[in-house]
């Protein structure tokens, strides 16, 4: 008997030992090994999402060097519980490195449906990580059958080119506590919903700018804490935008009557289910106080009409009037939107307030923004206070609005007089740093006023910085010209009667923006619009979304968006389906470049040619800045069919792949007899044909050297300046560091004198200016018709900046940075470079620091990828790791973690 109690005593133990084991195993595996940064489709927990087969994604965190994920497993249920079984996909273990855009492989999935999500990994090193946490997406509306709302506006005869915003609302009961409710809403202009007198989530500018003819997006809101039990109300107030709204002097090119959709359906916790959707029972109003809104000029905004309330049940009027029902409007082209919204992301306080020679009162900001300004007055009952916005004052110190052309960026706001009253704008942006004030007595001080910043909600991915302040100012210019111009579609400049979606300026920047921001979401939606807005011959338009009545398009470098940007977005974000999604509209465009060929030469039609290039007053001695247009067109069409080579490689469509390759044999063929001599010198002898030339390998191997070399001495022969434009430029420093001219490229970085990027930073920009000399030395402007102070297109050298010297590059052989190169370029005196960028696979770091002949390198790779990094001018044995140990001076191949090297480096 005491032998059988000292058996089940010591058994007992023995299992509470190897309990304590696992559990002690488990946390130590779970501190070796998490998740984070889950993503659906490149959004977390996105609501409202319409791909059949949504792509999971995670990031990893390991505490041990040299991790790679061997397996993972997801789960996927309707609701949390299901999570255990994966009730409605379970992938099991799952051999494969592969952690980023995983398809669903699911049955397919219901419309208006949750679907949260749960993944685990194994590693390399043993290591198994626990349970991430609980993620989901939510379905949006997959069919046209799906709407039951009805498309409501005002019951209007004619409808007028500028209408006051008009007003709807419903008020509705609710007999029980509400378990779940989604408002799925758009609008013909924009709109800004509220539920019971609270605006519906963060965003502004929805639905967005789309090819509207085609293409609509709806937003879904999960309201389901906005509603109460009893009388509710759901109020909608529209503004022109872009869809009504001035484009380039006209109106109207969308539709002339703005309308609402809309469709709340409410789950109640006694599993009742309700349907408030836009109908014949809601009523509108045009007296509400936004009497003017248009992108172009502004708002003006008269308090005293405000109707207090009227978005809460509290509100009655009897002067409000029933909706018309427009049964004529479809529900076919209706899409979710795969965009970060635009949203508010800053406030900036401003540096001074000053009066002007011309005793104007004028704030000023300190940074050329986008966004709008918000204010708290007093003011009596018909004051008013008018606001106009401006990028910069002229030399004598005055307010200069003249660049902005027929834009009258101005806000007008009268006073209802009832104590301190605010205000910001709801369906106009501006593009400002100085803001002038007349109008009332009340005073406007540093206090009470505020700028807020507005974009796309992209997340910022890059960080650099240099031992040098106006390198370090340079890059802070190029991240708020794109917050300026990322506000839903990526527009040229942001204040002056134009903020189109220009194509040439899209493709030149996207890999400078890339580095900079999360911008996945922000293309993908955009480059629907691209394909969407394609002309039938193939040609892309100079703009998207498109809107004038004729068809324009079809420039070398604009419309090469078509295979420029998805291919890039493949090489950066490794996500072939966004190559799938563009590759017939990359064929066509092809095909236009063929159609409009004689003998593989492209030589018809309308280009821009390398736009805004520099032109020296005294280049009469042949060194000639000007390219010939076509010479550029048929570099394009060179590269264009390149990308779709690749491109179809790696969509493993052989017959494909010889087709082109034939074709860009001949297109370079053609290329050498029309604008190269036999000793292989350009008809064109600019640095932007060599640029091209060279970047896009249009020259056989033997010419290439001696290219570089005229490329190098043209740009010594202009004092070491630049004079490429929008096309060139984007290229210049690659090529130079390409064909062995980094010190070269650092000299044009670093250069001072107009023509430069440094120009533009002592002259005190804040951002990138569509002109080399928007301000010229003597303090007077460039061309009023055509001078932006906040215009990306040249900030392109950000990409040169991230790969060279910070060294953070992506080969295309191993897209999406899943392995990638470290291989910093030091040079143009600077003693130190910082930069980092989140990837889909997580952080990368890059920091390097010379000391006298010592240089010291810091890098950081994430967890399932891998990096090769190279040391620049190591002197043989003398790199060391962070533990002494001596490693190859050429090049290492690391995996994950943390890494330190010191060396020698050999001055040159």
């Amino acid at each position: 008997m005491i032998r059988k109690v000292n058996e089940h005593v010591w058994w007992k133990c023995t299992c509470l030992i190897l309990l304590f084991c696992a559990i002690a195993m488990g946390e130590s595996q779970a501190q070796k090994l998490s998740l984070y940064g889950l993503t659906c489709e490149y959004q977390k927990n996105p609501v409202g999402i319409d791909i059949a087969v949504p792509r999971l994604s995670w990031k990893i965190k390991a505490t041990e060097k040299g991790v790679m994920q061997t397996a993972y497993e997801l789960k996927v249920a309707t609701d949390v519980g299901g999570l255990k079984k994966g009730n409605t996909w379970h992938s099991g273990k799952v051999a494969s490195d592969a952690s980023v855009l995983i398809p669903f492989g699911g049955a397919t999935l219901e419309s208006k449906t949750r679907y949260f999500w749960q993944v685990r990994v194994w590693d390399n090193k043993g290591n198994v990580s626990p349970w991430s946490e609980v993620s989901f997406w939510e379905m949006g509306l997959l069919n046209p059958t799906d709407w039951n709302a009805k498309w409501i506006q005002l019951d209007q005869a004619t409808a007028p080119i500028s209408n006051p915003s008009p007003q709807f609302r419903k008020v509705f009961d609710l007999n029980q506590g509400i378990k779940k409710a989604r408002l799925y809403i758009t609008s013909h202009g924009l709109y800004e919903a509220y539920l019971n007198g609270e605006k519906v989530g963060d965003a502004y500018f929805t639905p967005g700018w789309t090819s509207y003819h085609k293409r609509l997006q709806y937003q879904v809101y999960d309201v389901s804490k906005q509603l109460k039990n009893g009388q509710n109300v759901i109020g909608v107030l529209l503004g022109n935008g872009w869809f009504k709204g001035n484009l380039m002097g006209g109106n109207n090119f969308y539709g002339g009557d703005l309308a609402l959709l809309a469709q709340l359906e409410i789950e109640l916790e006694n599993g009742e289910k309700m349907n408030v959707s836009s109908d014949g029972t809601w009523s509108c109003s045009t007296d509400g106080p936004i009497r003017m809104t248009d992108i172009y000029n502004g708002e003006t905004y008269d308090a005293r009409m405000e109707q207090v309330n009227w978005t809460t049940v509290a509100f009655k009027d009897d002067t409000w009037k029933p909706v018309k029902v427009n049964d004529s409007l479809a529900y076919q082209r209706l899409v979710a939107s795969p965009a970060p919204p635009v949203t508010a992301q800053e406030s900036i306080q401003p540096l001074k307030i000053i009066t002007t020679p011309k005793g104007e009162k004028v704030i000023d900001f300190g940074q050329n923004l986008v966004g709008w300004i918000q204010f708290d007055a007093k003011g009596k009952s018909g004051d008013s206070l008018v606001f106009y916005h401006a990028e910069v004052l002229d030399k004598e110190g005055n307010f200069y609005t003249e660049n902005l052309r027929s834009a009258k960026q101005r806000l007008t706001y009268i006073f209802k007089g009832s104590g301190s009253e605010t205000y910001h704008p709801r369906f106009s942006f501006q593009g400002f740093r100085y803001v002038k004030i007349e109008g009332a007595n009340e005073k406007i001080n540093l206090n009470n006023i505020k700028a807020v910043v507005l974009h796309s909600d992209m997340r910022q991915t890059g960080d650099f910085a240099t031992s040098d302040s106006l390198i370090n100012q340079l890059q802070h210019n190029i991240r708020w010209g794109q917050k300026g111009n990322f506000l839903d579609v990526p527009t040229d400049c942001p204040q002056r009667d134009e903020r189109l979606g220009w194509t040439g300026d899209a493709q030149a920047f996207f890999n400078t923006a890339a580095y900079n921001m999360d911008v996945a979401g922000f293309f993908m939606k955009w480059l629907q619009d691209v394909k969407a807005d394609q002309f039938a011959s193939g040609a892309i338009p100079h703009v998207v979304p498109y809107y004038w009545k004729t068809k324009e398009g079809g420039s070398a470098g604009w419309s090469d968006v078509a295979t420029i940007i998805p291919w890039n977005f493949y090489r950066l974000y490794g996500d072939k389906r966004i190559l799938e999604q563009q590759y017939t509209s990359m064929a066509k465009w092809v095909q236009f470049m063929v159609d409009n060929s004689t003998n593989d030469l492209w030589n018809k039609g309308f280009h821009f040619g390398d736009w805004l290039f520099y032109i020296p007053n005294d280049d009469r001695d042949g060194r000639a800045a000007i390219t010939d247009k076509y010479l550029i067109a048929q570099c394009f069409f060179g590269h264009s069919v390149q990308l779709m080579i690749n491109a179809a490689e790696v969509l493993g469509k052989r017959e494909d792949v010889a087709r082109y390759q034939q074709l860009l044999q001949q297109v370079k063929t053609a290329f050498m007899k029309e604008y190269v001599t036999p000793s292989g010198r350009l008809v064109s002898s600019s640095q932007t044909a060599y640029v091209l030339a060279l970047q896009f390998d249009m020259l056989p191997e033997n010419l290439r050297a001696q290219a570089a070399k005229r490329l190098a001495d043209n740009i010594k022969s202009y004092d070491n300046h630049l004079t490429t434009g929008f096309l060139g430029t984007p290229y210049l420093c690659h090529v130079l560091s390409r064909y062995g001219y980094e010190d070269l490229a650092y000299t044009l970085l670093m250069q001072r004198t107009y023509p430069s990027w440094l120009y533009p930073v002592l002259k005190g920009a804040t951002t990138i200016w569509e002109r080399w000399d928007g301000i010229k030395a003597d303090g007077s402007f460039q061309n009023k018709d055509m001078n932006s102070f906040n215009h990306y297109a040249y900030g392109a050298i950000g990409d040169w900046m991230y790969q060279q010297v910070a060294g953070i590059q992506a080969p295309s052989e191993t897209p999406g940075y899943k392995a990638f190169v470290i291989a910093p370029r030091p040079g143009g005196g600077l003693s130190f470079a910082n930069a980092s960028l989140e990837t889909i696979y997580g952080k990368i770091v890059s920091n390097w620091k010379i000391t006298g002949t010592k240089m010291q390198m810091t890098v950081e790779v994430p967890p399932n990828t891998t990096a090769k990094v190279f040391f620049p001018n190591a002197v043989e044995n003398s790199v060391k790791d962070e533990k002494g140990i001596v490693v190859d001076n050429s090049a290492v191949e690391i995996g994950s973690g943390k890494y330190s090297f010191t060396f020698d480096v050999v001055r040159n």
